[in-house]
């Protein structure tokens, strides 16, 4: 579904990411893995088109999306979240996913004086369908609540939410577990999972927690110096000499540091 070729992405004389290449298939659930540095990120910001790339390319079922903007990509089906949630804090978790859909009646000036009837049916279903995701993710109760009242783990379930207000394709998500408590971790965990098994939702994962990326992830994919280094499934880069090195820099003695949670 997504292929990047060769990219590099240099800050001055510094390649934050050095000739990457790989591909995310359609319908999985991709974790990239790597230590402080590697340039997983920045890769996310990319392909998300935060950042142009200094060279290569990044195909999106064949189409070439190097250097779109990010709102060219949304309406394209790519989403990304953050590391911090990007909530609007004053609004209620219901109205920041209602927030989310494009050119929506109420936007212009023009259809607020002759097109009421039409900008609230409008709101009325986008206010349904923020109530149907809120359900999904299990946070209804918090539907009338300021969204930044929210623990870190539940603002990271509404960013979630917003990627389904849209018709998302592919969700790039940017160290999920970041301040996020264990019970809550594994909630988002499950509507990622289902997400991806009924909706078809295809995911790539960046993240430390290796329980969450064993539990989601196939493959995964090691980054380390701005190269891909390892892909296969978690067993399989956890065995790898060189990803423990990469982590470790003292080869397989330190096995264990690596298969523990981060």
């Amino acid at each position: 579904m997504i292929r990047v070729e060769n990219v590099v992405k240099a800050f001055g004389g510094m390649r934050a990411v050095d000739g990457a290449t790989l591909s995310i298939a359609k319908g999985s659930i991709t974790g990239l893995i790597g230590p402080n540095g590697a340039g997983k990120t920045t890769l996310f910001n990319v392909i998300a088109g935060a950042l142009p790339p200094t060279s290569g390319r990044v195909l999106l079922e064949d189409e070439d999306i190097t250097g779109l903007p990010p709102h060219d990509l949304f309406h394209k089906g790519l989403l990304r979240t953050f590391q911090i949630a990007h909530e609007f804090s004053s609004m209620t978790v219901r109205e920041n996913l209602m927030m989310v859909p494009g050119g929506q009646a109420g936007e212009t000036l023009w259809n607020a004086w002759i097109a009421r009837g039409r900008i609230a049916r409008e709101e009325r279903a986008l206010a349904a369908k923020a109530d149907e995701v809120l359900e999904f993710l299990t946070i209804d109760h918090l539907a009338d609540e300021r969204a930044g009242n929210l623990s870190g783990g539940q603002k990271k379930l509404l960013e979630l939410g917003r990627t389904m207000m849209v018709d998302a394709r592919v969700v790039f998500l940017d160290e999920v577990g970041a301040g996020v408590n264990r019970t809550l971790l594994n909630t988002i965990g499950d509507a990622i999972l289902r997400l991806n098994r009924e909706r078809g939702y295809t995911f790539v994962v960046i993240e430390h927690d290796m329980d969450f990326i064993a539990r989601l992830c196939d493959p995964v994919i090691v980054m380390a110096e701005g190269k891909v280094l390892a892909e296969g499934t978690i067993d399989e880069v956890k065995a790898d000499e060189h990803v423990i090195e990469a982590y470790l820099g003292t080869g397989l003695k330190n096995r264990d540091k690596l298969e523990a949670p981060a």
